[in-house]
């Protein structure tokens, strides 16, 4: 039960701000969290307690009481100082200016859920890119680490399933490293493969028919870029989205260059890309291994380049899973439950064929 009274100032005395007394009766433990004022507190807990709300759903058999700048915490032993430890995250996020809504909440508590020991506050608060009106930044461990990975390593692969910010955080580092003068040119690229469907004769030029593949990258563009400088970027060769093929027999020098829906390459194809890599420049690969369109009994590049380079120094493999997902909330479930359900019926093999005559 959550009794909010944001603005009342009962005060308790001999507590300095943050400062927490347990007390334990019977299995039962109580803390008191005092903030440094009622601002601070309505900060961290949300509009109209709207993260308390969620920290009660997650912990039922917990009461809360907020009085002025003062939050009491009541419940089993065992549960209470995880809140105490939640609520320490989210106040650090609003000392570095983080908004504490409902999709932020939620993403703390699944970050503490899978990742108890992260600081969190310093994983939702790290910056990569500001743009039109709102701040791009990992939003789990395993995308900071990521994050972290791709400033460390000349290249990197981001591997994980639908919704883990693959491409869209290395976009974003992309277009930092342009803006601080670190690359004089982003490449993007990707394989014209098909998702499980033929298009068929694609009309107009040869850009109209490339398009439909590199959509997706254009789309990251136009949500971290000005849309009316995208054009002028790209007439420059400041920004080059095109396809794999395209890249063959060239030695791309000061550049930070994406590869992305690598699980539909050939190990040739993919051979051919990272060798393309040259001075000054920095390569982010990425892809889903469980999406796989190429055609049946076709290698994917991305499956056998992990045992290839994993031991080679300057490349590094960012694992993501479902945990990772930063999209609707019903799409960490739904990678989850295929994932289960691959488990349990896993694929029939193929006999080879009779080599007898």
């Amino acid at each position: 039960m959550t009794e909010t009274t944001a603005h009342r100032h009962d005060s308790y005395p001999d507590q300095g701000p943050g400062r927490h007394f347990p007390h334990s009766v019977d299995g039962t433990r109580t803390e008191v969290v005092q903030f440094l004022s009622t601002d601070q507190m309505v900060a961290t807990l949300g509009a109209e307690d709207e993260g308390l709300r969620i920290v009660e759903e997650l912990y039922p058999g917990v009461d809360f009481l907020a009085r002025g700048n003062v939050l009491t915490i009541t419940g089993p032993a065992s549960v209470v100082p995880r809140i105490m430890h939640l609520m320490e995250e989210a106040r650090g996020m609003v000392a570095r200016n983080s908004t504490m809504n409902a999709d932020v909440w939620e993403q703390l508590v699944a970050m503490l859920k899978n990742h108890a020991d992260a600081s969190v506050a310093e994983v939702l608060s790290h910056d990569i890119l500001s743009s039109r009106g709102r701040t791009i930044r990992p939003k789990t461990a395993n995308q900071k680490d990521y994050v972290d990975s791709i400033d460390r390593n000349t290249v990197v692969f981001g591997i994980g399933p639908a919704g883990t910010g693959k491409t869209y955080l290395a976009m974003a580092k992309a277009i930092q490293a342009l803006q601080q003068k670190e690359v004089s040119r982003i490449i993007l690229t990707r394989p014209a493969v098909e998702a499980g469907e033929r298009l068929g004769f694609l009309p107009g030029t040869l850009s109209d028919k490339i398009d439909p593949y590199l959509r997706p990258l254009y789309d990251a563009l136009h949500e971290m870029l000005d849309p009316e400088t995208i054009p002028r970027l790209i007439a420059a060769g400041t920004i080059e989205v095109a396809p794999l093929a395209y890249m063959r027999g060239r030695t791309l020098n000061d550049a930070f260059i994406i590869l992305d829906e690598a699980q539909n390459t050939t190990p040739q194809q993919m051979k051919m890309f990272l060798t393309r890599l040259g001075f000054g420049s920095k390569i982010v690969v990425t892809g889903d291994v469980t999406q796989i369109d190429l055609p049946t009994g076709t290698k994917s590049g991305l499956r056998v380049v992990r045992e290839i380079l994993q031991d080679v120094d300057d490349i590094h493999f960012a694992i993501l899973d479902a945990t990772d997902v930063v999209r609707h909330r019903l799409v960490g479930a739904i990678v989850s439950a295929y994932n289960n359900w691959d488990d349990s019926h896993p694929a029939p093999t193929i006999p080879k064929e009779s080599t007898s005559r």
